[in-house]
């Protein structure tokens, strides 16, 4: 067993003792430790070029050229045995690397082994379709296209899958502000008042983790019942709890109960306990 830790500060405390760390790089080990995955390597370093590969975490990985793509997976299910497309997704490197990094992980149900497929493509480069192979691929590639901008080509309808069609950006791409840009903030209003409702109904609240308990626009009050657009400042709030105590039994939420307050509150106590 693991010794035993007190846990009693444990959310006080902070996940990382340093905000610049920096996670180091998982160990890799040579293809040939393990004879199914070597087979793989082999097998397809006859067919494309294959820039570099490693195990990482059980995983074969293959670093391969933009263009192969189609001819790596293709050659990997159907030669290969890996019948599953379990995800495919981009990651940004816009900044230091100039582009993007794609990424499809593959999976064989028949051998239980797994193969990581990597190739980089410049920011403006296009990369081709996978769908006619798998077709999950579909909304993972339209989604890759949606969050990061990366076109996809020969897909059968490529176009946005979380996003309005017309919105602007890209919301996963390392440069998008954490709470929408400019057109993000006034969007709704637009589509919904038109722009000359800007002044009256004000920008978007795009942060998700702020409340603020006074907005009574935006919010409902948290603990009392008011008004939608009551002006309520702090220390000037009226007292009105949303549950309180009536002649002859408790009033939830509108809903009279005959069974009086103090026994409803014992009986979750003990509950709890």
């Amino acid at each position: 067993m693991r010794p035993y830790k007190a846990k009693d500060d444990v959310q006080a405390k902070s996940y990382y003792s340093d905000r610049f760390f920096i996670k180091p790089t998982l160990a890799r080990k040579s293809v040939f430790n393990c004879s199914s995955l070597s087979a793989d390597y082999l097998s397809l370093k006859n067919v494309v070029d294959v820039l570099d590969s490693y195990i990482e975490l059980d995983h074969l990985v293959l670093i391969i050229k933009p263009h192969d793509n189609v001819k790596v997976i293709s050659h990997l299910k159907n030669i290969r045995a890996y019948d599953f497309l379990i995800e495919l997704t981009a990651v940004d490197y816009i900044k230091t690397r100039g582009g993007f990094e794609v990424v499809y992980e593959m999976l064989s149900t028949s051998k239980h082994t797994r193969v990581r497929v990597k190739t980089f493509i410049e920011q403006d480069e296009s990369i081709e379709s996978v769908e006619p192979l798998f077709r999950m691929a579909d909304w993972a590639e339209r989604e890759m296209f949606d969050m990061y901008g990366v076109k996809v080509l020969n897909h059968p309808n490529l176009k946005r899958i979380l996003m309005p069609d017309d919105w602007h950006g890209h919301p996963l791409l390392k440069t998008y502000p954490l709470h929408g840009d400019e057109a993000a903030s006034w969007y709704e209003v637009d589509k919904i008042f038109g722009k000359e409702a800007r002044d009256v109904i004000g920008p978007e609240l795009r942060d998700s983790a702020c409340v603020d308990r006074y907005d009574t626009e935006r919010f409902a009050r948290l603990g009392h019942e008011v008004h939608k657009g009551v002006e309520i400042s702090q220390g000037n709030e009226p007292d009105t709890p949303i549950r309180y105590q009536e002649e002859g039994g408790v009033k939830l939420f509108g809903v009279k109960l005959v069974t009086p307050f103090d026994e409803i509150e014992t009986k979750h106590l003990k509950q709890r306990k």
